[in-house]
């Protein structure tokens, strides 16, 4: 338990008890818990665009994208984005591996992360808004299962790929990391996306079509970040679960689209 509180204040702005002294374990043995860390977090944004959906009848869908776009970076404090912005501007800047990691640890935002921001929030707040013209049960699924699939493809990404820097504050969640990380991190994803069945059939087949597309993007994004600059880094993790989460939210749509 003191596991995931590590993990649910460290990765959003919720607090349920204040954890102040962190030891290096316990920082590290939070990352399996990562996936019920999005689990909150979706089960809060789906209801908040659940109910503005119900309550305007599905008739204001931008509006709806718009809000649960901006409740996840509001709970999370926007700590992912900032890492997509700053990967964005190392990655792409065409410069040599020392320069890149000092761009990403420049806190400046250059036009290459204003750029990869503003595409990721267009995707996402219109496929949200799409969601939402479906029905506020298609959006409330979708909403729920991105959090908890990006979160996981960010235990992948700790465990399976080397950690870029000599220290920093992501390099105790790779040291702690392992293969059972991972594996616990994808049972505890599966169980917490199995209930989506019970409120109709079509939204697992939905969910793990999104998982899989999601873990591709992600393979092939930390594999190019591998390539540039030796590994990954916690602005890596965190420009991976952002993305994540989007093409988790495009997925879910264009899967239930098919299957309707």
């Amino acid at each position: 338990m003191n596991s995931f509180l590590i993990g649910l204040q460290f990765l959003t702005r919720i607090f349920v008890v204040r954890q102040s002294v962190w030891t290096e374990r316990s920082f590290g043995e939070s990352v399996k818990f990562f996936p019920a860390v999005g689990a909150v977090l979706g089960i809060i944004c789906a209801a908040v665009v659940g109910a503005l959906n119900f309550f305007t009848d599905g008739r204001l869908p931008l509006l709806t994208g718009t809000v649960g776009f901006a409740s996840l970076i509001i709970l999370t404090g926007g700590i992912h984005c900032d890492g997509l912005i700053d990967s964005a501007d190392g990655l792409f800047s065409g410069r040599e591996r020392e320069k890149i990691l000092a761009i990403m640890k420049d806190s400046r935002a250059g036009s290459f992360g204003v750029v990869a921001m503003i595409l990721v929030a267009a995707l996402e707040i219109s496929t949200l808004a799409e969601l939402a013209r479906l029905s506020t049960k298609i959006l409330c699924a979708a909403i729920y299962s991105a959090p908890i699939i990006a979160r996981l493809m960010m235990v992948v990404t700790i465990g399976a790929f080397p950690y870029a820097r000599p220290e920093g504050m992501g390099k105790a969640f790779a040291l702690f990391t392992t293969r059972r990380t991972i594996f616990f991190a994808a049972v505890a994803t599966t169980i917490l996306l199995l209930p989506l069945n019970i409120v109709d059939e079509i939204f697992f087949p939905c969910a793990a079509s999104a998982t899989l597309i999601a873990l591709a993007v992600t393979w092939k994004f930390a594999t190019f970040a591998t390539k540039k600059i030796g590994g990954v880094t916690g602005d890596i993790y965190g420009a991976v679960t952002t993305l994540a989460e989007m093409v988790a939210a495009i997925i879910f749509l264009v899967t239930a689209v098919i299957l309707q």
